[in-house]
């Protein structure tokens, strides 16, 4: 897990992503020079997981069900943040959301 807040390059959108078949993730990015994992849900928030091994990226995109993928793999496993109005960042750790189907339910974030 990433001990530091994400710095404001942290929360610059990463370039095109892959569309992906799921009935919760639209699309993901990685940046392999940074270890980033960028995910966007279906209600098309974007959110980025840190220090995350491209391993996790290339098993996630082969993944049957990327929703459990992400909830067994992703989910509370590394540091993240939302990108907000604006590209700010919202940094979290914990209470990440779990995805049921469609739907992304309960986060919380720490300031």
């Amino acid at each position: 897990v990433r001990d530091s807040a994400p710095s404001a390059a942290d929360c610059q959108p990463l370039p095109d992503g892959a569309v992906v078949q799921s009935r919760s993730l639209a699309r993901i990015a990685y940046d392999h020079d940074q270890a980033i994992l960028q995910l966007e849900f279906r209600d098309e928030t974007v959110y980025r997981y840190f220090q995350v091994p491209s391993q996790i990226y290339q098993d996630i995109l082969q993944a049957d069900s990327k929703g459990a993928y992400f909830n067994h793999h992703i989910r509370n496993v590394f540091r993240g943040a939302r990108l907000g109005a604006g590209l700010r960042c919202a940094s979290f750790r914990v209470g990440c959301p779990k995805v049921t189907g469609s739907i992304t339910t309960r986060w919380a974030f720490r300031p």
